[in-house]
């Protein structure tokens, strides 16, 4: 599976002839007038078969750049078929008060190309409950947020890490130059992995290029 992260929680996943693209996001202008700045690129050009939207926050939800007329699933729970096959979605929260500080989020676990991950969204809550684990089940790649504020943080999502030991964790929605106004970096989530963190000179990278090893092996695609 091919891998394209955007910034933020925006990736584009293509395997087994699918085109997934995952959180877009659009005109982001709306946070200048908050004093925040954003600097990833536009997302241009892309096509998708499959587009999944985690919550309802102008960060993740821009279908209207994502190009192919894909089958859009948008911030729901359920079970569901589609052109990649079954999608298993989730019902989690933004915020560690029971969705009602930031609204509902949902996590997305599928296979693409071999290779079944999943998408934590804004993910919020304090932990990960048992329910929530049992449908997820086996993973081999995790994407998951790690800056804390609006999400969980560093500790938080390593206690996730260790629940679900997937074989590779791919950190999104954390501080960087892009986008200085979130809370923290990588590093302390990173600091937990010691010697496992492959940092890689670009935002795209091949699933059959990753190694396995004793443990969860962090994977941090250059910034785009």
């Amino acid at each position: 599976m091919q891998v394209r992260w955007y910034g933020q929680s925006s990736f584009a996943l293509t395997g087994g002839g699918t085109r997934l693209f995952i959180d877009p996001f659009g005109d982001m202008s709306p946070l200048a007038a908050r004093g925040w700045q954003w600097d990833y690129p536009a997302i241009e050009g892309a096509e998708a078969d499959l587009l999944l939207v985690t919550h309802e926050h102008l960060d993740h939800n821009a279908v209207d750049v994502i190009g192919g007329d894909p089958l859009t699933i948008r911030s729901t729970a359920g079970t569901i078929d589609t052109p990649a096959g079954e999608v298993v979605a989730i019902a989690s929260e933004h915020d560690a008060a029971a969705g009602t500080q930031r609204g509902p989020n949902t996590i997305f676990v599928l296979t693409l190309g071999g290779v079944r991950f999943a998408h934590f969204g804004d993910f919020g809550q304090a932990a990960l409950r048992e329910e929530q684990a049992e449908a997820i089940g086996f993973l081999d790649l995790l994407f998951l947020p790690v800056a804390g504020g609006p999400t969980i943080d560093a500790a938080e999502a390593r206690a996730i890490v260790d629940r679900l030991a997937p074989r590779w964790v791919d950190p999104m929605h954390y501080r960087t130059e892009r986008a200085p106004f979130l809370e923290e970096d990588a590093e302390p989530f990173l600091a937990s992995f010691g010697d496992a963190v492959r940092r890689l000179g670009s935002p795209c990278f091949e699933t059959g290029d990753l190694p396995d090893g004793d443990g969860p092996l962090a994977v941090v695609p250059a910034v785009p």
